[in-house]
């Protein structure tokens, strides 16, 4: 079967990194996920990513401490490139030629983020990684996701999630929750889905960009839906 997409947008959250620890960087989750993203990689199809950092700090659960939005935020941005030189380390020990971008300049370990050198980087066959969000505070690393997919043209966003996809309510608190596998951007906001923020669904909908949401923990179900054309997950269109 072709494949269904040649340059794809994967955003993977901090906690993942973390696995069961819940905190910090656990590898053998971080090799298994770039053991995947590598062989993809060597089918040709360009893949960017986006990188949260709750694995180490939330900058909304700061707020709620009493600590400075706006510092607060930075200190999330900085925790993401923690996390993306992690799987930059990851993706380099299996051959995968890899570069790191950040919203916030950083030259002496990261590149700043220049759309036209990102795209070059795919067109290269690199793996690129995105962190430090937008680089301004009171935006997600999800509405990150959503702008440097439509930047670089992404034919779309994968959400990578603990869970299969998208429900009607948490399938980790409520048995009865109800798979949803397709649904559209308009009842995506309308009904303040929780997979991604209002701003990210806002945008990806006015840059026509379908965002798929499925289970990354899966082993598998990257190259499902990738190399075999799986529909996988939900898909928000």
């Amino acid at each position: 079967m072709p494949k269904k997409y040649k340059r794809i947008l994967l955003k993977l959250s901090g906690e993942i990194l973390a696995g069961d620890e819940r905190f910090g960087l656990n590898y053998p989750v971080i090799n298994d996920i770039c053991g995947e993203i590598a062989e993809i990689a060597r089918t040709g199809i360009e893949i960017a990513m986006v990188v949260g950092g709750g694995n180490f700090i939330r900058g909304v659960q700061a707020v709620g401490q009493g600590m400075d939005r706006v510092q607060a935020d930075q200190m999330g941005m900085l925790a993401t490139v923690i996390n993306a030189l992690a799987l930059q380390n990851a993706l380099e020990q299996l051959g995968t030629p890899t570069r790191v971008q950040t919203a916030i300049e950083m030259r002496s370990m990261a590149e700043p983020f220049i759309t036209r050198r990102a795209v070059r980087h795919l067109e290269k066959g690199r793996v690129l990684i995105f962190a430090a969000g937008t680089g301004s505070p009171y935006f997600s690393t999800d509405t990150a996701a959503a702008l440097r997919a439509s930047e670089i043209k992404s034919d779309c966003l994968l959400k990578a999630t603990k869970v299969n996809g998208i429900y009607d309510k948490d399938p980790v608190k409520f048995p009865d929750a109800r798979f949803m596998p397709n649904v559209s951007f308009e009842d995506a906001i309308g009904l303040q889905l929780k997979v991604m923020d209002g701003a990210a669904f806002s945008l990806c909908m006015e840059n026509k960009m379908p965002i798929i949401v499925f289970n990354v923990l899966n082993k598998g179900n990257l190259a499902k839906l990738l190399i075999a054309g799986e529909q996988i997950g939900s898909i928000v269109s």
